[in-house]
């Protein structure tokens, strides 16, 4: 999906040195050649986070009470990432503030998942799935931690560097940017961690090979390498694990490393879905890296 923005840049440019005049062409073709030998670098960088007083989640219909749910999801979702704090999840002093959840917001829109598709009876129209996105007003969300007795984790952010080895059922490898394998551990690894409003980058494969990263080097790299391995990639902090399926824990065993601060931390779960490895990853990240402990 990427790389075909270099492909439309190119051919528009083409279009366009057909019609140039001719003293013109050898300089639409070198802008050709720079965008697209530009637009891949650009997809190489870290991910941004998603903005951190927005939040979406899934509605059924439109309705004042749906809708009113989905407000107080969203808040306790926001408040867990302009923080950094993951341990406000489920914490019980926010029951309160989620019954007042309108209270806080900006704004909203619905995004219908069924678009395209015909209503067919009553149950279409009121059951329909939607994806309610929310934006929180800022100053309020801000007040709201601090009233908690939390500290917002202001922007810039550190770019965390992930470096992951995976031992599925067949084979054992580096999850990369670009590589064969590994799509839907990129996707959730990515979604993961814009809801928790961190920004993250992977290797790209060539650097894994250039640098011989394997799936058991990974798990012993010492504190410098990983360092240094951030720093090749853009990262200013090195998340390192190992992701292995386990049929005696029906699920994926997972164990990580990260040092800040003078610290190394080690931690690891299993019997889980890869999805809910990278979401225990992500929390602990942030939660140390925010300074609200591991």
């Amino acid at each position: 999906m990427r790389y075909a923005h270099s492909s439309l840049v190119a051919s528009a440019v083409a279009r366009a040195t057909a019609k140039a005049a001719p003293l013109r062409r050898a300089a639409l073709r070198r802008l050709a050649l720079a965008a697209t030998l530009l637009l891949p670098a650009l997809a190489a960088t870290a991910s941004p986070p998603a903005d951190l007083y927005h939040c979406r989640a899934f509605v059924t219909g439109q309705g004042e009470a749906e809708r009113a749910r989905g407000f107080g999801l969203c808040l306790e979702a926001v408040l867990v990432k302009v923080s950094g704090d993951p341990h406000l999840r489920g914490d019980p002093r926010l029951a309160p503030m989620k019954q007042v959840a309108a209270g806080f917001v900006a704004g909203f829109t619905y995004h219908d998942r069924m678009s395209g598709l015909p209503l067919h009876d009553e149950q279409g129209t009121r059951d329909r799935p939607f994806d309610l996105t929310v934006a929180f007003d800022p100053p309020k969300i801000d007040a709201a931690l601090l009233k908690l007795g939390v500290a917002p984790w202001p922007p810039p952010r550190p770019v965390l560097a992930i470096f992951l080895g995976v031992r599925d059922a067949q084979r054992a490898y580096v999850l990369t940017e670009d590589g064969e394998r590994g799509l839907g551990e990129r996707l959730s690894l990515r979604d993961a961690a814009a809801q928790r409003g961190i920004p993250l980058v992977l290797p790209k494969a060539p650097l894994a090979a250039e640098e011989h990263l394997t799936y058991a080097g990974l798990a012993a790299a010492s504190v410098s390498r990983r360092r240094a391995l951030a720093g090749t990639i853009g990262g200013g902090a090195a998340l390192a694990g190992s992701l292995a399926w386990s049929e005696a824990a029906r699920g994926w065993t997972a164990r990580w490393r990260l040092a800040w601060q003078g610290r190394d931390y080690h931690w690891r779960i299993s019997g889980v879905s890869f999805d809910d490895a990278f979401r225990d990853a992500l929390d602990r990240a942030a939660a140390i890296l925010s300074g609200h402990g591991a």
